[in-house]
């Protein structure tokens, strides 16, 4: 694999005597430290029970349409 730009400058400030800037780096660097929280029990029933419901009076999943041919033969 063929480096980065970014790493080729780190290198080259390395060898020029000058900081590495990766050692400024803090350790919680490459942690994520989103918190996370499941679903309760309350929550997962209120998801399935919303899951295929429509809102709305002009979504065609709420009106029944059926389809008549011509019956007329011209």
């Amino acid at each position: 694999m063929s480096k980065s730009k970014a790493r080729k400058l780190r290198d080259k400030l390395v060898r020029e005597g000058k900081r590495n800037p990766e050692l400024s780096r803090s350790s919680f660097a490459m942690l994520d430290l989103n918190t996370r929280k499941t679903k309760t029990k309350q929550e997962k029933l209120n998801q399935v029970k919303h899951k295929k419901q429509s809102f709305g009076k002009d979504d065609f999943q709420t009106k029944d349409f059926f389809y008549l041919p011509n019956l007329i033969a011209v």
